[in-house]
């Protein structure tokens, strides 16, 4: 758990103004200074006693009840309701909503206070500094739209960014043409119908070049595919949206994009075989469009997904994700905690085969590779001499579908845009036909050409792989052809895989909880490891073709 000191909080929310536009006896209960701390909104509902609001409980403001003229004073003194039956008082942050009987008249009041509180985005300021999008989730009440009109501010006035706000209701910058300080020098576009929010924030991008664009409460479908049409643009996003946890955003068929979006997937046989699951499985189906998320559980304890892909791919697969727990202590310094790596798990230890003197020393496991920007991933990067990844330039292949079967299938493959820099090139056929220049090109600096017939998932992993094997050394017989039905190293490569296994499965899998992939053996040695891996009741599966094959080992 790490502690820092943060800037203390400093809280501005006008309440005067809010009070003057409220019945006499209203305004009376809520003069003393202890009725106004905390206080989130007063409700006036005709034929009912005014009540005032604060964080668990609720207080009766006096013992008459409120008729007809005064909410009609009430209204009198606010700006035109829009479309959301939402209205403001000019140049502050209060938000007054209506409720309306059949025929359109008023008959309650929600007066919901707003607060301009500075200090907060220290709890997320150092994922302001990354420039990747960023989603806040959390329940009504917890602080979402404050936090967003301080995170607006920061970017504008502390990081130079041209900042736009997309204010729907008025409730980020306040009610009136001129927005209100809180937001610093971010510009505010004000959307005339909450329906059209999405075009709003769609010629936002268009007419005046924004770096940041801030959204409140994307909510609907085509507001989710706007957001990821202004993602894929180089735009960062800075939106809340409706749901406690990143769990309900996963549910939500409506607003799944903005994590991915969900589909569901059938295997064939052997995929479903070596998954150990069902044919038809739920899967990601693209990158996030906010790479970054924050659970806001209360105004002072927020829980950071820094992945958000490996956090839906976590939740897909039943497991539980690790946020990082971000929490302001009583004397205001924010205590950050890292999620804990899973406890190893006992389990039975299998013989030791005896000592052979002659034998080599133990192969370091090879675990899966960790999503790239993850601390262990780093350090892992740092330590090992992983073999260079092949340099593949593409020729009509959807770049989509390459990515997708490199991280599948976690082939070590590396995208290139320039003949000149890679190693071979994979084309479609129709499209290589068309471009002899650059067959010309790879002729002459002597790269293999592998030519694809469909621009499918499969050709593509099909043909990723062949290149691959290509590029395997030639001198070593291949898999199962050895004649006296030894390995290599006969008994001493037997121990040495054993030990690498018992390794993996013991610091590895069992440890940490991942799984990991064994160095490629034959398919005698490959049974001999499933045999060991087996002893720790742990599943496994054969991974890869030809001389690639290895056995993966899977936690519990």
């Amino acid at each position: 758990m790490v502690s820092a000191p943060i800037t203390p909080q400093r809280i501005t929310d006008d309440l005067d103004r809010l009070l003057e536009v409220l019945p006499e006896p209203v305004r009376a209960a809520l003069e003393p200074p202890e009725a106004r701390q905390q206080l989130l909104e007063v409700v006036l509902d005709l034929g009912r006693v005014p009540e005032a609001r604060y964080p668990g409980r609720a207080v009766n403001l006096g013992d008459a009840v409120v008729e007809r003229a005064d909410l009609a004073a009430v209204v009198e003194q606010l700006g035109s309701f829009g479309g959301d039956n939402r209205a403001g008082i000019e140049r502050t942050l209060h938000r007054i909503s209506a409720i309306r009987n059949r025929t359109g008249t008023i008959v309650g009041l929600t007066c919901r206070v707003g607060r301009a509180v500075f200090g907060t985005v220290a709890m997320v300021r150092d994922l302001m500094d990354s420039g990747q999008s960023l989603l806040l989730m959390g329940r009504p009440g917890v602080g979402k739209t404050t936090a967003l009109r301080e995170i607006a501010r920061v970017l504008a006035d502390e990081l130079g960014k041209r900042v736009v706000v997309i204010d729907t209701s008025n409730e980020i910058a306040g009610d009136g043409d001129i927005p209100h300080p809180a937001i610093g020098r971010a510009r505010r576009m004000q959307v005339a119908k909450p329906e059209l929010q999405h075009q709003v924030m769609i010629e936002a991008v268009e007419n005046h070049m924004p770096e940041v664009i801030v959204i409140d409460e994307i909510g609907t479908e085509l507001e989710a595919q706007a957001a990821r049409t202004i993602a894929e643009r180089g735009v960062m996003l800075v939106a809340t949206a409706h749901g406690n946890e990143l769990a309900n955003l996963v549910k939500n068929p409506t607003l799944s994009d903005l994590v991915g979006g969900i589909e569901s997937v059938t295997l064939g046989d052997e995929e479903a075989r070596r998954r150990r699951s069902q044919k038809t499985v739920l899967e990601r189906a693209a990158e996030p469009t906010f790479p970054l998320a924050v659970e806001m559980h209360s105004r002072h304890r927020w829980l950071v997904h820094r992945d958000v892909a490996r956090t839906v791919d976590l939740l897909l697969r039943g497991q539980l994700p690790r946020p990082q727990v971000r929490e302001l202590d009583g004397d205001g310094r924010l205590r950050l905690e890292e999620p804990a790596a899973p406890q190893p798990q006992a389990a039975p230890r299998p013989p030791q085969r005896p000592h052979s003197p002659r034998q080599p020393a133990a192969l370091a496991p090879v675990p899966l590779p960790e999503p790239p920007g993850t601390a262990r991933a780093a350090s892992r990067e740092s330590t090992a001499m992983p073999e260079p990844p092949l340099l593949v330039c593409s020729v009509g292949v959807s770049t989509l579908l390459l990515e997708q079967a490199i991280r599948s299938r976690r082939l070590p493959v590396q995208l290139v845009d320039a003949v000149e820099d890679a190693d071979v090139v994979l084309a479609l056929r129709q499209q290589l036909g068309q471009r002899p220049e650059l067959r010309r090109r790879a002729q002459q600096a002597g790269l293999p050409i592998l030519v694809i017939k469909a621009d499918t998932l499969p050709q593509v992993q099909r043909g990723l792989e062949r290149l691959l094997q290509r590029r395997e050394p030639t001198d070593t017989p291949p898999d199962g052809l050895e004649g006296d039905g030894t390995d290599h190293g006969g008994q001493d490569d037997d121990l040495a895989a054993l030990e690498e296994c018992r390794l993996a499965v013991e610091q590895l899998v069992l440890a940490k909880g991942q799984p990991v992939e064994l160095l490629p053996r034959s398919a005698r040695v490959r049974q001999l490891q499933a045999e060991l891996a087996g002893h720790y009741q742990l599943s496994c599966a054969e991974f890869g073709s030809g001389q690639r094959q290895r056995l993966r080992i899977f936690p519990r």
